[in-house]
């Protein structure tokens, strides 16, 4: 029996009883039909479309200059490869900050377009207006607190937040801040583990860590890192779970080789 006839759609109903019955949360990212099929299939829980796309699909340096319609290209050809899991969209930079109005329309345009669940927004108190402006339209969101890549360029690097008091305060109150706007999870990347434990025992809503040690309710991972795909990324919250690039990279060769050598196509391989 497939994994699909035997389990309920993945909601953010689904996503707050597990924080409840303490059932950890799975989170990946995908940006395609063919690899969204495969993680659904596997049994994911929640698919994160990211702006990360901008690095590991486009080759951006950073997640600031993917459009929202790059966006909605990426999402509309995972939707179609999910039956089960909770898709979730970034709003990328230049879609919401600032502009309540602009955040609002740019969600509708996601939520209509692809056909995914929710949205997900970088940012506390500042991105607060644009947040209950979503969520009067009935979007979900997904909150998403400590380092938050589209704001590289004012931090000006990648380090663990929320090292210092005053940045972690800021961390907490940000997060008591979207639970009561009404986000139904919040994403915390590298902060320190002690923090996110914190932090995640006084919500009543599910958080998922990237960096965040394991006191969390869930995990989240760049499908390109966790499967080795991309090899210049290392951090140590990173657990490669395979080479890939070493396995294509050889799969190429030996194509390579039988081609040149005539071994491809062999007489069972033509019509």
């Amino acid at each position: 029996m497939s994994v699909h006839s035997s389990v309920k759609k993945v909601t953010t109903h689904v996503l707050n009883e597990m924080k409840l019955k303490g059932e950890k949360i799975a989170m990946l990212t995908a940006y395609d039909f063919s690899m969204a099929r495969i993680v659904d299939a596997a049994g994911i829980d929640v698919i994160l479309v990211g702006d990360s796309a901008s690095n590991v699909m486009a080759g951006h340096e950073t997640t600031v200059p993917i459009t929202l319609d790059n966006m909605i290209y990426h999402a509309q050809s995972v939707v179609k490869g999910v039956k089960r899991a909770l898709v979730v969209v970034d709003m990328p930079f230049g879609t919401y900050q600032g502009n309540s109005r602009k955040a609002l329309a740019s969600a509708i345009r996601i939520m209509k377009e692809t056909g995914a669940h929710a949205v997900k927004l970088e940012g506390g108190r500042q991105i607060c207006d644009s947040v209950e402006r979503i969520l009067s339209a009935g979007i979900p969101v997904m909150g998403h607190l400590g380092l938050t890549p589209q704001a590289i360029h004012k931090f000006g690097t990648y380090v663990v937040r929320a090292r210092e008091e005053e940045e972690a305060a800021q961390l907490r109150e940000d997060a008591m801040l979207l639970e009561s706007k009404g986000v139904f999870a919040i994403v915390l990347e590298k902060i320190p583990a002690q923090l996110a434990g914190e932090v995640t025992e006084s919500l009543r809503i599910p958080t998922i860590g990237i960096g965040a040690g394991g006191r969390v309710d869930g995990q989240v991972l760049v499908i390109h890192d966790m499967l080795g795909i991309t090899q210049e990324f290392s951090p140590r919250f990173l657990r490669r779970y395979h080479n890939l690039y070493q396995e294509i990279s050889g799969a190429v060769r030996n194509y390579i080789t039988d081609v040149r050598s005539l071994d491809f196509p062999n007489e069972r391989e033509q019509y």
